[in-house]
């Protein structure tokens, strides 16, 4: 099976229109932009910045931000609490990076997130006494530039060709959820959406 426009457009023309967003600071944002696109229920990924004070943002000019990953994922198939889990499997919460643009923060944006979060860490075998994790309320999030937008993708012609193909700006990638879930599988992870079940011609790589 090809890669195709009508493949990848099909594919995001059938994603939930209910949906939340959870927020977190994991170190460096191009990572955990692509594994936590592997998890059944997370529609779409973005990058960009949060945490800090300085109006927008940019990567040349962070200020006192941190490089965060918002999820965009379906509530009927995936609760806070597990984002919560995939997010403490991906840095050690009694370690924190003195450089404030890594540290790892879970932000929470509703009561029920943060009610959730607090569930979590109570019934967790985490020392909280010991926890460095900043445990924040979203005050705003700031998208990153384009060029950090599913980074895994940057030089994949075989993938970025297709969206160029079907009319995508460079917005509709990062919403894409076909981007999200190439993007896991740029990276290297195992992906269950259909149009990777089967080998692609890969010529163009």
């Amino acid at each position: 099976m090809m890669l195709t426009p009508p493949l990848i457009s099909e594919f995001d023309s059938k994603a939930p229109e209910n949906t939340e967003t959870a927020t977190f600071g994991l170190g460096c944002f191009w990572g955990p932009d692509a594994a936590v696109s592997t998890i059944d229920g997370v529609i779409r990924t973005r990058v960009g910045y949060a945490g800090g004070t300085k109006p927008d943002p940019s990567y040349e000019v962070i200020g006192d931000h941190t490089e965060v990953v918002q999820v965009e994922y379906d509530p009927d198939q995936l609760w806070f609490e597990n984002l919560l889990e995939w997010a403490f499997s991906e840095h050690q919460p009694s370690r924190q990076p003195t450089k404030r643009q890594y540290q790892n923060i879970v932000f929470t944006e509703t009561d029920n997130q943060y009610e959730q979060l607090q569930a979590f860490l109570d019934e967790s075998e985490f020392d909280q006494e010991r926890l460095e994790t900043r445990f924040e309320e979203l005050d705003e999030f700031y998208v990153a530039e384009d060029y950090h937008q599913k980074f895994q993708l940057r030089g994949k012609r075989w993938i970025t060709d297709v969206f160029d193909e079907a009319n995508y700006d460079a917005e509709a990638v990062r919403e894409s959820p076909a981007a999200a879930k190439l993007n896991a599988h740029a990276a290297g992870y195992d992906v269950d959406v259909p149009f990777l079940q089967q080998p692609y011609d890969r010529q163009s790589r």
